[in-house]
């Protein structure tokens, strides 16, 4: 599967500070890639399932890892990224059969929206796109070697994973055993489903039911007792990631909404099919993104969808600059003030930058780099960027080299194009 080509990020002077994000597993500021100097940075990001995209938490949460990438770029780390496409699935074939489309067809324009989305936001892609069903040779490894270990079981014909294998199940997400029952029954998972060893056992595989797709385990999956299925969501993700990473990468990230069950139980099936640890080393979730008081997504319907704000004639940089004025790990409300806030914004750095002198800007790379280094704090970086606007703004007023406030103002050519390189390379707004 391909993905959506890549934005030209301008090169900047110097290197940016090492990054601090926040990380679930371990409940603090954690400096970021665990990778040394130079090295490359490995980051798996959980993409999306193709039946409606894409809405402003979709476009928040990829936003977050763009940032996360173009700062350890900034840094001097090349990075390795790898996102996946959930292209068969429960809600896929329910929304395919509510309207009448094949379930196929339907994922197929749906991830091509996704990256037009994308490719408008200037999100910087994957190395690797890869789809669930491309990936279903990797996930019937993986379930046949945790058959073999022992850790896998069948429940007719269904494959689920002894979650409990792992010793460490639970440090991702720090739930309480009653809160994992009430989030895994409401994100996917089937606690009361007999027959299960326990009730947070998830699945592996399912074989395959009336009028869906399925597919041909191969010599290996059948000699272990797999019959035609597709891949659980889980193990997708995981068979992804070792595949294209291996254990230890440096972040896995996605909306906090993932952090239990999707990324706790991925990581104990890696951990326990592999026998090391971490499968991560950095565990890094982008906040909700709601619309009335409610989440948004697709379930509720509530969407406000990048593709018809595009086709509404609102430039994608405006929509990027309202996601950037909140942090990503906040939960909020989208709200046309957002926007209209954001267009404002846009207009004014647009003209700050349009000028063919300004006022000088040396100080402000390293003030952007260091907000974007604390943990994304981009809400910070805009308020750089927006002072050095005023400032502009205020030397216009008094004509160039004349005195604003307590001393003269330099003028400099030079500054718009660096504000232009600053603002695009760090924050990925094309002025």
């Amino acid at each position: 599967m391909h993905a959506w080509p890549a934005p030209e990020v301008p090169e900047l002077p110097g290197r940016g500070p090492a990054v601090r994000l926040h990380d679930t597993a371990a409940r603090a500021l954690v400096p970021t890639p665990a990778a040394g100097p130079g090295e490359p940075a490995r980051i798996y990001v959980c993409g999306i399932t193709p039946y409606d995209a894409t809405h402003m938490g979709h476009a928040n949460t990829y936003l977050a890892f763009d940032l996360i990438q173009r700062a350890w770029r900034d840094a001097g780390h090349p990075v390795s990224y790898v996102q996946n496409v959930t292209d068969v699935d429960d809600p896929l074939l329910e929304r395919a059969v509510a309207t009448g489309q094949d379930w196929e067809a339907l994922a197929e324009s749906e991830t091509a929206l996704f990256r037009e989305d994308m490719t408008a936001l200037r999100i910087l892609p994957p190395e690797h796109y890869v789809g669930a069903v491309e990936s279903i040779p990797l996930v019937v490894d993986l379930v046949v070697r945790l058959l073999e270990q022992g850790v896998a079981y069948d429940v007719d014909g269904d494959v689920y994973f002894s979650v409990h294998s792992d010793p460490t199940f639970g440090s991702v997400s720090h739930l309480d055993g009653a809160e994992m029952l009430k989030t895994f029954a409401e994100r996917g998972g089937d606690p009361e489903r007999p027959g299960k060893k326990h009730q947070l056992d998830c699945l592996l595989w399912m074989a395959g039911r009336d009028g869906e797709p399925a597919w041909d385990p191969g010599a290996a999956g059948r000699a272990a007792g797999l019959r035609d299925g597709r891949p659980g969501w889980h193990i997708e993700c995981a068979a992804i990631a070792l595949e294209h990473l291996g254990m230890g990468l440096d972040l896995q990230g996605g909306g906090s909404d993932l952090a239990f069950p999707h990324h706790e139980m991925g990581a104990s099936e890696a951990q326990v099919v592999t026998g090391e640890r971490p499968y991560a080393q950095t565990y890094v979730h982008s906040g909700m993104v709601g619309l009335h008081g409610e989440k948004m997504s697709k379930s509720k319907g509530n969407l406000v969808l990048v593709s018809k704000l595009r086709h509404a004639g609102v430039d994608p940089m405006a929509i990027r600059l309202a996601l950037l004025a909140h942090h990503y790990r906040a939960d909020w409300d989208w709200t046309d003030a957002d926007l209209e806030s954001a267009q404002l914004r846009l207009a004014r750095w647009r003209a700050a930058v349009s000028r063919p002198d300004a006022v000088p800007a040396d100080d402000v790379l390293d003030a952007v780099r260091e907000r974007i280094a604390d943990d994304l704090d981009t809400p910070g970086a805009l308020a750089v960027i927006d002072a050095w606007a005023a400032r502009q703004e205020a030397a216009d007023a008094v004509g160039g080299g004349e005195d604003v406030g307590s001393g003269a103002v330099e003028r400099n050519t030079a500054a718009p194009g660096q504000i232009s390189r600053i603002v695009d390379s760090l924050l990925g707004v094309a002025l």
